[in-house]
């Protein structure tokens, strides 16, 4: 388990990174529960490792995607149908987007509806924030989502890596000035 300092020195220019706040114990609890397949090589990352630093062939996924947001691979097209209209790839999506993209995602399905970006949009628009996405309420459009989960506590610091394969949906990694945000 990582010891207790808060802070780590990085010589980038983002600063201290923080130490891992999850274990090892965690990531295996995860992979077993979730019935990850060997051959998807989920990795837990190195302490010095950032979420920038996936191997090659290999995208970068956060732990509150499946625990707090339901998120689970093979991803639904829907979801491949949100990243591709929004252009950014779901390494840069935080666990508030997941979670508005899968309980809309369940509320069309029980209702025998169809999800689309275009009904998604007219409830929720993109927002940023630090390079990372979600979605907000739109304007004057009904809330769906009532008690969203008030907090996901150091979600940025428990990530791990999976092969890109098992997501086989075009992403595209893009600074975060050139991802269009919705007034």
């Amino acid at each position: 388990m990582a010891e207790e300092n808060p802070k780590e020195e990085n010589p980038g220019e983002e600063g201290p990174l923080r130490v891992l706040k999850w274990d090892l114990g965690l990531f295996e609890q995860i992979t077993r529960g979730f019935r990850f397949p060997s051959e998807w090589d989920a990795r837990y990352p190195g302490q010095n490792q950032t979420t920038t630093d996936a191997p090659p062939r290999y995208i970068t996924l956060f732990e509150d995607f499946f625990l707090q947001g339901n998120f689970r691979l093979p991803a639904t097209n829907f979801m491949a149908h949100i990243l591709q209209y929004y252009g950014f790839h779901i390494s840069h999506m935080s666990p508030p987007g997941m979670v508005r993209v899968r309980h809309f995602e369940f509320l069309c399905r029980a209702h025998d509806i169809e999800p689309t970006v275009e009904k998604f949009r007219v409830f929720y628009q993109l927002i940023g924030n630090m390079g990372f996405y979600s979605f907000g309420n739109r304007g004057a459009a009904k809330k769906i989502l009532l008690n969203p989960p008030k907090s996901f506590h150091d979600w940025k610091q428990k990530f791990f890596f999976i092969r890109e394969e098992e997501m086989p949906i075009a992403m595209i990694f893009r600074a975060p000035d050139m991802i269009e945000k919705e007034e």
